[in-house]
């Protein structure tokens, strides 16, 4: 699988990261001080348009992340997994086609 990691940074400052591995979304961060600055809007944009972003994972307990998920696109899936090394579920997100 292909395998991206991209940096959003201003002034020697990192604002944020992404890492996409196939089609897969496997981490959005934006620091929380540049948060409320469609950052994290522009890099999901950029890895549905651009990698083809099909999926990925978020805890089942962060509304936040999942409202913010649905409204670029992602549906939440039947599937769900354990969070390596806690007691938190993770649940799948898929892009609508």
């Amino acid at each position: 699988d292909s395998y991206y990691r991209f940096y959003v940074y201003d002034d020697g400052v990192i604002k944020g990261i992404m890492e996409i591995v196939g089609h897969e979304l496997v981490t959005l961060y934006v620091d929380s001080f540049f948060q409320n600055e469609g950052i994290d809007s522009q890099l999901v944009e950029y890895a549905i348009d651009k990698h083809q972003i099909q999926y990925l994972w978020a805890l089942e307990k962060n509304e936040n992340a999942i409202r913010f998920y649905k409204r670029h696109g992602f549906i939440v899936s039947d599937e769900k997994k354990f969070e390596e090394d806690t007691i938190e579920y993770l649940v799948k997100l898929k892009r609508e086609l």
